[in-house]
């Protein structure tokens, strides 16, 4: 998987960025499909906000996070990212299943009949 990281106001070093694949290793490997990762660390107002944005079988997937320090930033937002990711696989998932057939109230009424529950 491709991880693109970007800083706004912030310095991206390669710790920040080892850091970030460490914490997206297991997302790696619970989500092979996935190519690339947007990481977008901002810090605005005392605030270190980070962004992970995503594609995951055609739809967009992002997940955010704001805190006072950047470490904890991230692992909120890699907390949220797999977890905005398993919905989205469940929703897939969720569509391959066939839903059962209703009968009609008077098709019922005859399946019932034919039974003799007298």
């Amino acid at each position: 998987m491709k991880i693109n990281v970007s800083g706004h106001h912030v310095d991206v070093t390669d710790s920040v960025k080892s850091h970030i694949e460490e914490k997206l290793e297991k997302i790696a490997n619970h989500f092979p499909t996935l190519i690339s990762l947007e990481v977008i660390i901002t810090k605005a107002h005392g605030k270190h906000h980070v962004e992970l944005t995503t594609n995951y079988e055609g739809a967009p997937v992002v997940a955010s996070a704001k805190e006072e320090v950047m470490y904890p930033a991230i692992a909120n937002a890699v907390k949220k990212l797999d977890a905005a990711l398993k919905h989205r696989k469940g929703l897939l998932k969720s569509k391959l299943h066939q839903k059962p057939i209703v009968t009609s109230p008077d098709v019922a009424h005859e399946k019932v009949q034919e039974l003799n529950l007298t």
